[in-house]
């Protein structure tokens, strides 16, 4: 019987990419889920692509910076669910803009969305968790999360700032039954390029050509809930991408170089 079957999975950002093929994925491993993002009307198509009956999935349409609504919110699935075995957090947004041009305003939004809403969502569920002395945090970070590079730097901040965050409490909350795992994608084919931040905060508009060439949101997915089941601490999953985590751990000086010299992607 697969691992998730039964168990109560919350999916942030379910609603587009990352987060709607995880959601499908779980899904189809027998997972009760509850599908959280903005757009209400996307949420119930995911939800009808899940296949699940009505009282195994529930609709919770929330926005990622209205952090006073979390307490709520957990209420809302504890009501119906009784429980919270999982949390997959990936509601974010990116941005491509160099630091001389781009207005703080847009590091700020960028900090909101990608670290202190995950931060507030944790928080509020991670009560309930104790409780029940089981529980599992899943975060979806970036290859950005490990390396800086152009164009990129509030949004490589935000997701540096995630492992900071979540390695200190996985340290915390072990002894309590309770899991983190934290997940570093490269290129995966998906539509965030087109809602980045360009330096005015404004929607990029654009499809980055490594993202479009990405690994298959779907494929993705398969391979996170696998990891996640076999409970990695951290999972980095794409391309050739990846081995920029390993140059920057073992040969940083190459690293360093070959971002210099790479031109800024679209």
């Amino acid at each position: 019987m697969p691992v998730y079957h039964q168990n109560v999975v919350w999916v942030t950002g379910a609603s587009s990419g990352i987060g709607e093929a995880l959601a499908l994925e779980l899904a189809r491993q027998g997972a009760r889920l509850v599908l959280s993002a903005r757009r209400e009307d996307e949420l119930q198509r995911v939800a009808g692509q899940t296949g699940l009956p009505a009282s195994e999935v529930l609709v919770l349409p929330m926005d990622i910076t209205d952090i006073n609504s979390f307490p709520g919110k957990v209420q809302v699935v504890l009501q119906r669910f009784g429980r919270i075995d999982y949390v997959f957090q990936n509601a974010g947004i990116t941005q491509r803009g160099t630091v001389a041009e781009t207005e703080f305003d847009v590091y700020r939004r960028l900090m909101e969305i990608n670290f202190f809403g995950v931060v507030a969502l944790t928080k509020a569920v991670l009560p309930h968790m104790l409780r029940q002395q089981s529980g599992h945090f899943v975060v979806t970070s970036s290859v950005a999360g490990k390396i800086g590079v152009k164009q990129r730097s509030g949004y490589c901040a935000s997701k540096h700032a995630l492992h900071g965050f979540f390695d200190s409490l996985r340290a915390e909350i072990h002894d309590q039954g309770l899991r983190v795992t934290i997940v570093c994608p490269g290129y995966i084919k998906t539509p965030i390029s087109l809602s980045a931040l360009n330096e005015k905060g404004e929607a990029y508009n654009r499809m980055n050509t490594s993202q479009a060439q990405g690994m298959e949101a779907d494929v993705f997915a398969r391979r996170v809930a696998q990891a996640v089941a076999y409970g990695k601490e951290e999972y980095y999953i794409g391309g050739k991408e990846i081995a920029g985590i390993y140059l920057k751990r073992l040969f940083p000086a190459i690293l360093s170089r070959l971002v210099r010299s790479r031109a800024a992607e679209s």
